[in-house]
């Protein structure tokens, strides 16, 4: 008895170790999402630089495509910004910004101001289609394939290294397949 109350206490410390080891090894920035392998959540939502006109899932059904979830009041978007100019030079998909809870003005200006890496941005003003999108912050981007199936989820800024090491590999395979 009196060795199970030392050896009891020993054996949650290592199990908490254990446990704490394993955290530490995780990405933070690997949130998974219930959407990938499923298709792209409908929507149709006005265009930032022609708001009596939309733009629709449907509407890129065919291409591969990236939607970038921005919005000018996000610094961190401000800082991935110079790498989707990049990626956009590349032309290996249309790139659709989701301009997040923002005001179309400010939005408009930003772009002017940084550059358009977008083929085109929408306004999702109220974040309802974010929601549908599982959003947890911006920027985020979705990988979607020729189907309109979510192949991919980007949670935070693209940094430098994740444009070769992931976008560029994901969308020559994509592009290869058929649609």
């Amino acid at each position: 008895m009196l060795k199970l109350k030392f050896l009891l206490p020993l054996l949650l410390f290592v199990m908490l170790a254990v446990f704490l080891a394993v955290g530490l090894r995780l990405n933070p920035k690997d949130i998974p999402s219930p959407l990938i392998d499923k298709p792209a959540p409908a929507f149709s939502l006005p265009i930032l630089a022609t708001p009596e006109k939309t733009l629709s899932q449907q509407d890129l059904k065919g291409r591969v495509w990236l939607l970038n979830v921005w919005a000018s009041w996000c610094v961190s978007c401000r800082q991935e910004h110079p790498l989707l100019l990049e990626l956009a030079k590349l032309k290996r998909a249309t790139i659709v910004g989701l301009n997040y809870k923002d005001q179309a003005q400010a939005a408009g200006q930003w772009l002017q101001q940084l550059g358009n890496p977008y083929d085109t941005s929408i306004m999702d003003a109220d974040g309802r289609v974010g929601i549908d999108y599982g959003v947890y912050g911006v920027p985020e981007t979705f990988v979607v394939d020729k189907r309109g199936v979510i192949r991919y989820k980007h949670t935070g800024p693209v940094e430098p290294g994740d444009i070769e090491r992931i976008f560029l590999p994901l969308l020559q395979t994509l592009n290869q397949e058929p649609a």
